[in-house]
C-alpha cells in the first residue's frame, strides 16, 4: 500500500538456501529404497524380484517428477520468499498505477532482483522435494510390507511395523524442512505428497500382483505378450516366497482379503477334486 504495508506478508519471508537441496531429496528418495531392495535379496536371492522392484521405483520417481514439473510450469505460484528475491520497485508515486481494484496489483515487471531467482520463486506449487520423497519412500514402505508381510494374517514382530513407518517418517521430514527454510507453503508440500504417494501406489501395482493383499503383493507380474497373465491362483505362491517365513501362511481356507479380486478361490487337484487345504 502507499503507507509501505505489505499486501501479502505470507510471500515476504527472507530468502534462504534450502536445507535439503532438490538433488539430495531425489537421491535419498532413490538410494534408501534401493538399499532395502538389495538387502532383501540376501534372503530372496531373486534377480526377477530385484529388477521388478527397482524398475517400479524408477517408474514412480520419474513419472512423479514429470507430473509435478508440468504443474509447476503451467500453474506455479509464489514462494514464501517471493518479495525478497523480486525486490519490487514500488514507491508512493507509483501507487494506483497498477491493475485491479485501486490499482494496487502489479506484474513481475516491477521486480528488480535476479531473473533466475525470480523465475524459481514463481514455481512454488507443487513441492518437488515432497513429490520425490513420497514417490520413493512410500514405494519403499509398500515393498517392505510385501516382503516382510507386516500386514498379513498374523501379528508380526514390532520392529517390522517400525521399519514400515520409518521411510514414511523420512519422507515427512524431508518435506517439512521446506516450512523451516520458507521454500514452500504447507499446501505446496501437501500437493507434492499426494502426487508422490499416488505414483508410488500406481507404480507398485504396475509391477506387482497386489498392493495390500498379503498373499500376492510380493509376486512380480509377468510381462505382457511374453507369458500368460497372472491368474491369482494360490498354486503360484510356492514359487514366489517372501522374506518373512513364507509369509506366515499355514494350512487353511483361501478366502481373499476384503474387496480383493481374488475374493474366493478354489484349487482343483489333478484328479478333479476341490481342496482348500494348501501348504504355503
Amino acid at each position: 500500500f502507499s503507507n509501505g504495508e505489505i499486501v501479502n506478508p505470507e510471500f515476504s519471508y527472507p530468502f534462504r538456501k534450502d536445507i535439503i537441496p532438490i538433488w539430495l531429496a531425489a537421491f535419498l528418495a532413490f538410494i534408501i529404497p534401493f538399499i532395502f531392495i538389495i538387502l532383501m535379496q540376501i534372503r530372496l536371492r531373486s534377480f526377477n524380484d530385484a529388477n521388478t522392484a527397482i524398475m517400479g521405483l524408477l517408474f514412480s520417481l520419474i513419472s512423479a517428477a514429470v507430473f509435478q514439473v508440468f504443474i509447476k510450469w503451467l500453474i506455479g505460484g509464489l514462494r514464501p520468499h517471493f518479495f525478497s528475491v523480486c525486490k519490487p520497485n514500488i514507491n508512493a508515486s507509483s501507487y494506483g498505477t497498477g491493475i485491479g481494484f485501486d490499482g494496487i496489483m502489479f506484474d513481475r515487471s516491477i521486480c528488480t532482483g535476479d531473473e533466475k531467482q525470480i523465475n524459481d520463486a514463481l514455481e512454488s506449487l507443487p513441492s518437488g522435494h515432497s513429490t520425490a520423497a513420497f514417490a520413493g519412500l512410500v514405494y519403499c514402505s509398500l515393498y517392505l510390507n510385501s516382503i516382510l508381510k507386516i500386514f498379513a494374517n498374523y501379528r508380526p514382530q514390532y520392529w517390522k511395523l517400525v521399519l514400515f513407518y520409518a521411510p514414511l517418517l523420512g519422507a515427512a521430514l524431508i518435506a517439512l524442512t521446506l516450512t523451516i527454510d520458507h521454500y514452500h507453503h504447507w499446501y505446496d508440500i501437501l500437493v507434492g505428497a499426494i502426487i508422490g504417494t499416488m505414483f508410488a501406489f500406481g507404480s507398485y501395482r504396475f509391477q506387482y500382483a497386489s498392493i495390500w493383499d498379503y498373499r500376492f503383493n510380493h509376486i512380480p507380474l509377468p510381462r505382457i505378450n511374453t507369458e500368460q497373465g497372472f491368474d491369482y491362483h494360490l498354486n503360484h505362491l510356492e514359487h514366489y516366497l517372501s522374506a518373512s517365513k513364507k509369509g506366515g501362511w499355514i494350512n487353511g481356507s483361501i478366502y481373499g482379503a476384503p474387496f480383493d479380486a481374488a475374493g474366493i478361490i478354489s484349487m482343483v487337484k489333478p484328479s478333479g477334486s476341490i481342496t482348500t487345504d494348501l501348504r504355503l
